[in-house]
């Protein structure tokens, strides 16, 4: 793909005398929806820091497209419970300063328009990570980066906001690089997995993944099932290292 937006290039990070990523190579393209997965201090939130400016690595270079907008969602956002703030309030706030017009839309989008006038104290986990993804949308992205946007998400809920995802792309003409633990779902909306442990074990189409013997050291057989309901047949090679390279 020849309009790359984000490019990390040998991506190292240290913190207190341990390698948290090493020789992490990874570009996200316009159109293109890249996931990350790995189990619990693999490094993948350290990453998307490393991939929105929020860190910045010890080896290795960040390069953007220029003039691009990153519309970025946190993995935790907490406010405090004292402040009284609506739904509408909360995403003026950022650095568009929307009108209300556009964050109607934006709610629209994201299936909870009802809650313009809410507080956001009284939202469930979903509909917090449904604004959330509302307000990362409003920065009008280029790339849009998600770290585990289904966090507090029932399972019914994790499929429609997967298919949602599945479509931004086209309407937004942006790029996603997304964070999930979810298995079972993301993968038919994803077209390349990076399975990261502190290095990039495997990436590739998620089917050709799901049989890396790295990935199922990691995950099980369990989770190659959930990888499995992406039904697409790629042929694929593996290089030096043993990753897929498709």
């Amino acid at each position: 793909m020849s309009d790359i937006l984000l490019t990390l290039d040998n991506i190292g990070l240290v913190r207190d005398e341990r390698a948290i990523l090493s020789r992490i190579q990874l570009t996200v393209a316009r159109g293109e929806i890249v996931t990350l997965i790995g189990p619990n201090g693999s490094g993948k939130s350290s990453l998307v820091k490393i991939a929105v400016g929020l860190l910045r690595p010890n080896t290795g270079t960040r390069q953007l497209l220029p003039n691009i907008n990153i519309g970025y969602m946190p993995q935790a956002l907490k406010l405090d419970k004292s402040l009284p703030i609506s739904v509408q309030h909360f995403l003026q706030l950022t650095a568009h300063r929307p009108k209300t017009p556009q964050i109607v839309t934006a709610l629209a989008e994201v299936g909870v328009e009802r809650l313009l006038k809410s507080s956001v104290h009284s939202l469930s986990g979903g509909e917090w990570q449904r604004v959330l993804l509302a307000r990362a949308l409003l920065q009008q992205p280029d790339l849009l980066v998600l770290d585990e946007p289904m966090q507090g998400v029932d399972l019914t809920g994790q499929e429609e906001l997967y298919n949602l995802l599945a479509d931004v792309p086209k309407r937004h003409g942006c790029g996603i690089l997304m964070v999930s633990h979810d298995l079972h779902l993301v993968m038919a909306a994803t077209d390349k997995v990076i399975c990261l442990n502190g290095h990039i074990c495997c990436e590739g189409h998620p089917e050709a993944v799901s049989t890396h013997p790295e990935y199922l050291r990691l995950f099980g057989w369990q989770g190659s099932k959930g990888l499995a309901v992406y039904s697409h047949h790629h042929d694929h090679q593996h290089d030096a290292n043993g990753c897929v390279k498709l």
